[in-house]
């Protein structure tokens, strides 16, 4: 597995954990009419964190582990920026794990 690749799970094991400890880690999969969505982030079914844990985290760790090409661009931390805005939680640290993942796949 290459460095990339291995950085790529790195940073999603560091997603992962930052959702449990916001609380936002769900233990019950939406319906798969919801994970069926066609646009972007899912945003018509699943909130933001749900489509996080429930698409991008598995779709990810699946082309790290199969070592398929990864996404060319991500633009995941705008839209983190976004969802977090409003709510009153510190996801400083999430955010920042996502900007990573941007920069990542977008070298």
């Amino acid at each position: 597995m290459s460095d990339k690749y291995i950085a790529v799970a790195e940073i999603l094991i560091e997603i992962e954990k930052e959702l449990r400890e916001l609380r936002l880690w769900e233990f019950e999969s939406p319906s798969e009419d919801a994970l069926a969505s066609t646009q972007p982030f899912a945003i018509d079914t699943l909130n933001f964190p749900q489509w996080l844990q429930f698409i991008f985290v598995p779709r990810l760790y699946l082309m790290a582990e199969q070592r398929l090409s990864l996404p060319r661009v991500s633009g995941v931390k705008p839209m983190a920026e976004e969802y977090f805005r409003v709510l009153n939680l510190n996801s400083a640290l999430l955010i920042a794990h996502l900007e990573k993942m941007d920069k990542l796949l977008s070298e």
